[in-house]
């Protein structure tokens, strides 16, 4: 039977292999919220073990996305179930955790109306957070091709404003970081509450922020990007507590720091165009 200018199509089964993904984030997500809810000062490990549930949804995310468009089964159906599996498993899930470990155990205090405030802060600041993580979402589900307020290098990819799986990893990564042990002092809380608020920033700002689409493992150094691959894999294991750290954080700063250096490069050139 000619075949000839027919585009080969996908079976229907292979449309199940990214979701069984993305249900995996949901589970993910699920479980992250059962552990947040049993965690206490006393039994802090179901803390640890909520941060590296939504750790592991944010390899599943990043995988179902991939597999869909290597297989060539992306559908609308698929990107539908992503966000709303986003939503529970970075909205609500990293929420309802960064409320309880950093804000529901606090102690009581000598000034019992100051751990309120701090409790009802907490509270607003959380939502605050998943609010722009859902905004995040939508935003990227109907734009075009956006663009960043300050552009980066051309030929690069970036994503417009902090992903929100990376905004839930800021979160998960310090308190794993902490092996789940609850903050326990009003000034930590509050410098916690002000990293919440300005995670959620960054998820809504227009600020650029590197995708890493355009890694391959069919470059031309094949063998090089697996042995950093293994490297990475391997001191993620072993340290998970910093390295985890360390990568939220410097991704988080990143984004700052690419704003940062744009604005100084602008006033920079205004000056300059000034000076003629």
């Amino acid at each position: 039977m000619d075949t000839g200018g027919r585009r080969h199509q996908p079976s229907r089964g292979m449309y199940v292999l990214p979701s069984l993904f993305t249900a995996g984030n949901i589970a993910a997500g699920y479980y992250a919220i059962t552990q947040s809810v049993q965690g206490s000062v006393g039994d802090s490990i179901h803390f640890d073990h909520a941060a590296l549930a939504i750790g592991f949804a944010i390899l599943f995310d990043g995988l179902d996305g991939r597999i869909a468009r290597m297989t060539n089964t992306t559908s609308d159906f698929g990107k539908e179930l992503d966000s709303l599996a986003d939503v529970i498993t970075f909205g609500v899930a990293p929420s309802l955790l960064a409320y309880i470990w950093g804000f529901r155990m606090l102690p009581l205090m000598g000034y019992p109306g100051l751990r309120d405030q701090i409790l009802h802060l907490g509270v607003f600041v959380c939502f605050v957070f998943l609010i722009c993580g859902a905004c995040r979402l939508a935003r990227f589900n109907i734009s075009i091709n956006p663009q960043p307020r300050n552009p980066g290098r051309p030929g690069h990819k970036y994503f417009v404003g902090m992903p929100i799986p990376a905004g839930a990893g800021v979160i998960c990564a310090v308190i794993h970081c902490f092996n789940g042990s609850p903050i326990n002092r009003p000034w930590i809380a509050v410098v916690w509450m002000c990293l919440i608020g300005f995670t959620g920033f960054l998820m809504v700002s227009s600020w650029r922020f590197w995708s890493g689409k355009e890694i391959s493992l069919g470059n031309r150094h094949p063998f090089q990007m697996v042995a950093l691959v293994g490297v990475l894999i391997a001191l993620l294991w072993l340290y998970s507590e910093y390295m985890l750290i360390i990568l939220a954080l410097g991704y988080l700063v990143s984004g700052v720091v690419a704003r940062l250096a744009y604005s100084w490069s602008r006033e920079r050139r205004h000056h300059s165009t000034e000076a003629r």
